[in-house]
C-alpha cells in the first residue's frame, strides 16, 4: 500500500511523518543520517495489523533543521510532542542505531509512554563504532562534509550502483545506506544538524553516550534486541551483552543482515516484531 508523508508543527518547526494503518502504536526511530524511508516497508507490511508511526526526526529527511539542541534527550521529548499531537498516549518503540539510543532515553523519561522496546542494531550499548562514523565526529569534517554531499558524488554513486547492478552484484544496506545518507548532506543547513547530533553521541574513540549502568531502570519493560550478525557499524555483541542486564529480553541474530536487518530481511523483521508484540499481550 503506498505511504504518505503528513506534516506536524512543532514549536514553529515542522516534523514529516508516515502515519498508517489502524490497531496497536508503533513508534519506529531511524538512525544517523536515515530518515522515515528506512521504516516505509514495514509500515506497508504491518498497518493491516497495526497503526505505525515513522518520523524523519529533526535535522534529518524532509523535516526541519533548526539551530539548537541535537542530544538524545532534545529527540526523545520531539518525539514525545508528536504523540501528544496525534493523540497516542503509548506506544511500542521500535529504534535503530541513533533511534536505539534516542528509544532508550525516552523509555527513561517518559516510561508511561511505553508498552514495549525494541532496540535494533542500537546505539548506546557500548563504546565500540565503525571508524567511518567516529571521523565525522572529528574537528574539521566539516569542511570533508560539503564534497560527500556535493552533486558530483551523488551523480557518480547512482552512476556506480547502475554499472554494479548490471554485473550482477548487489552492494550490501550498510553500503547503499552509507552512501545514501553522506549524500543527502547537499545543504549547510543538513550538515549542520548532522555535526551537532553526531558531536552529542560520538568522539573519536566511538560512542560517548551509554546507558549500559542504567538498563536496570527499565525494569520489566518487554525489551527486544535485533541485531545483524554481520554488522560492521556497531557490533552484535553489544547485543548480548545487554540482554544480561534487561530481565526477560530476547535477542534476534539475523546471521545474513548487516547494521540494517529491517532492510537486508524485511520479511522475517516484520515476522520478529510481529510475534514479539503478540507474546507479549499486544
Amino acid at each position: 500500500m503506498p505511504v504518505e508523508a503528513e506534516t506536524a508543527l512543532l514549536h514553529g518547526n515542522a516534523l514529516r511523518y508516515l502515519d498508517v494503518g489502524h490497531g496497536s502504536p508503533i513508534l519506529c526511530i531511524h538512525g544517523l543520517l536515515g530518515s522515515s524511508v528506512h521504516w516505509s516497508a514495514l509500515a506497508g507490511e504491518l498497518a493491516g495489523e497495526f497503526r505505525v508511526i515513522a518520523p524523519d526526526l529533526f535535522g534529518h529527511g524532509a523535516s526541519a533543521k533548526p539551530m539548537g539542541d541535537y542530544s538524545l534527550g532534545a529527540h526523545a521529548a520531539s518525539l514525545r510532542d508528536l504523540l501528544d499531537y496525534l493523540g497516542v498516549e503509548r506506544v511500542t518503540l521500535v529504534g535503530h542505531s541513533l533511534g536505539g539510543g534516542i528509544a532508550l532515553q525516552f523509555a527513561y523519561l517518559f516510561p508511561q509512554r511505553v508498552e514495549r522496546l525494541v532496540l535494533v542494531s542500537s546505539g548506546g550499548l557500548g563504546r565500540e563504532l565503525s571508524v567511518l562514523l567516529r571521523a565525522a565526529a572529528l574537528p574539521g569534517s566539516e569542511l570533508v562534509l560539503p564534497m560527500l554531499g556535493s552533486s558530483w558524488v551523488r551523480n557518480l554513486g547512482k552512476d556506480t550502483g547502475r554499472l554494479l547492478t548490471r554485473i550482477g552484484f548487489r552492494p550490501r544496506s550498510d553500503v547503499t545506506e552509507a552512501w545514501r545518507g553522506f549524500a543527502s548532506l547537499g545543504d549547510s543547513e543538513s550538515r549542520r544538524a548532522f555535526l551537532a547530533t553526531t558531536r552529542a553521541v560520538i568522539d573519536w574513540g566511538g560512542q560517548t553516550v551509554s546507558a549500559v549502568e542504567r538498563l536496570s531502570l527499565i525494569g520489566d519493560l518487554p525489551t527486544l534486541l535485533v541485531w545483524g550478525a554481520r554488522d560492521v557499524i556497531i557490533p552484535y555483541r553489544h547485543a548480548i551483552a545487554a540482554q544480561q542486564s534487561l530481565a526477560g529480553s530476547h535477542v534476534e541474530i539475523f546471521e545474513n543482515a548487516g547494521h540494517f536487518p529491517q532492510l537486508d530481511d524485511p520479511g522475517r523483521f516484520a515476522r520478529v516484531l510481529r510475534d514479539f508484540i503478540g507474546r507479549r499481550g499486544g
